[in-house]
């Protein structure tokens, strides 16, 4: 797209090589946008269930919807370009004005969700963990809660006492089991059942703290990505509104 109009016109227009290479910045942009959403559905929602809320996915949701956006808006940035019409140029601008919006909003929800997510955690969960854990449709939760434990080498929200709260354990199904068997250091069928430090995860402390910790490292990314490809969006803005000036009205 680029080099056609470079080759053609050695960029006689004024504005037109800006736009264009805007339009391709603009397209790298949001590649990376719509690649750090997708990183962050695919491979970074093993803990959604623990959470109460959904923004978190929300964001990620948002940054892959505005990547898809910047990629096709990119094909009508570079007609708008070739073409010299103000009219495209003007749909080209509202795009990229949405485009903008879209991520300063993922931005914005990631950085207040970041504040609110301490608040959230030490509200809901503890009640996650001990009323959900090995309950009927919940088994999103059950393996949630049994890998958090294993990698992060935690046990219970708080602590191992957590468990006493159980619903799971209380039942009877447990098996006997004061902790679930992903609290084990060492993971073998039954080993829940005792609960002493050389067997569990019992002075490393709770999970909250590391699924606080990991969640809001990933809030960082997201939040970063958002508001540093919507600042590219302003300059892009900028290069097709300095063009569009500099063409002349059309005539129908």
């Amino acid at each position: 797209c680029l080099l056609l109009r470079v080759w053609d016109t050695t960029c006689g227009t004024w504005g037109t090589c800006e736009v264009v290479t805007g339009v391709h910045c603009s397209q790298l942009a949001g590649l990376a946008v719509m690649a750090v959403g997708i990183w962050t559905v695919a491979l970074k929602s093993d803990y959604i269930s623990l959470l109460a809320s959904g923004t978190y996915m929300a964001t990620a949701y948002i940054l892959v919807v505005a990547g898809v956006v910047v990629m096709v808006t990119g094909v009508l940035g570079c007609c708008a370009t070739f073409k010299e019409r103000r009219n495209l140029l003007r749909l080209y601008f509202m795009l990229l004005l949405l485009i903008f919006l879209l991520e300063v909003i993922a931005g914005v929800l990631a950085y207040v969700y970041y504040q609110q997510l301490n608040t959230e955690l030490k509200e809901s969960l503890k009640d996650i963990m001990t009323k959900r854990y090995h309950q009927p449709g919940h088994g999103g939760v059950t393996s949630a809660v049994d890998k958090l434990q294993q990698e992060f080498h935690c046990c219970g929200s708080n602590n191992s006492q957590d468990w006493r709260d159980s619903e799971w354990i209380r039942s009877g199904e447990a098996g006997g089991r004061v902790v679930p068997d992903s609290c084990c250091k060492t993971v073998v069928a039954g080993c829940g059942q005792r609960d002493h430090a050389s067997n569990i995860y019992k002075v490393e402390g709770g999970c909250i703290t590391k699924l606080e910790t990991f969640v809001q490292e990933h809030l960082r990314v997201i939040g970063a990505v958002g508001i540093g490809v919507a600042c590219v969006q302003v300059f892009g803005m900028i290069f097709t509104c300095c063009l569009y000036r500099s063409l002349k009205l059309e005539h129908y």
